[in-house]
């Protein structure tokens, strides 16, 4: 499914994708709204989407329909590289951050690569985040860190892997009420209101390089 507010975009890129084998566009949308709804009704193995859309994130479309479909994946797509919203997707459950100029053929090698299972976030990225979340588990770096439990800690672990809470149960064998509770419990001591303001805490806290 490709969601963008620019049909121009939509209909140069399915032009291209439906050229390829195995590959079909079985959905378009360009605003939240319309992404829930046909994620719903079409539920696609990836969905490329925008980072921005004219009636909200598309980073919170991405999680709410990782949260609904956990089979499905997502490709972010931008037109500047941007520290938080590269980490707001991973945290939102995004495989992929791809800019707007990046070419067809590399977003179709992307989708490929997603559907096996593989993502385009950068290994050091990805590492430095997760030193950062252990690190807030001690009292190492600061009188401004929380100190975190160890269940806390491997959840928001799995939180900055882009995991859904039901992902998260079945992997360290708690029920999904529960992985909610803490994770509520993170975002009291992060002094944090949702979910999604842990990607800018977290980013504030970790040297990123920005996406070639």
């Amino acid at each position: 499914m490709l969601v963008d507010d620019h049909e121009l975009i939509r209909q140069g890129l399915r032009g291209y994708l439906e050229k390829r084998p195995r590959m079909s566009v079985v959905a378009e949308a360009g605003t939240v709204r319309q992404a829930l709804i046909r994620a719903a009704r079409e539920r696609p193995d990836i969905v490329v989407m925008d980072v921005r859309l004219p009636d909200g994130s598309g980073i919170e479309a991405c999680r709410a329909i990782r949260a609904d479909l956990p089979d499905t994946k997502l490709i972010m797509l931008t037109s500047f590289a941007d520290d938080d919203a590269v980490m707001s997707s991973i945290m939102a459950g995004a495989s992929a951050f791809l800019l707007k100029t990046t070419s067809g053929e590399e977003i179709a090698n992307a989708i490929v690569q997603v559907a096996g299972g593989e993502s385009f976030l950068d290994p050091g990225v990805t590492k430095r985040l997760l030193e950062q979340v252990r690190e807030m588990a001690t009292e190492g770096r600061g009188k401004d860190q929380p100190k975190l439990t160890e269940n806390e800690t491997k959840i928001l672990e799995r939180i900055a892997e882009g995991k859904t809470n039901r992902e998260i149960a079945g992997e360290i064998y708690l029920s999904e009420k529960t992985v909610k509770k803490y994770v509520s419990n993170i975002l009291d001591k992060l002094d944090l209101r949702r979910r999604s303001e842990a990607a800018a805490y977290i980013a504030r806290r970790t040297p990123v390089r920005r996406p070639e």
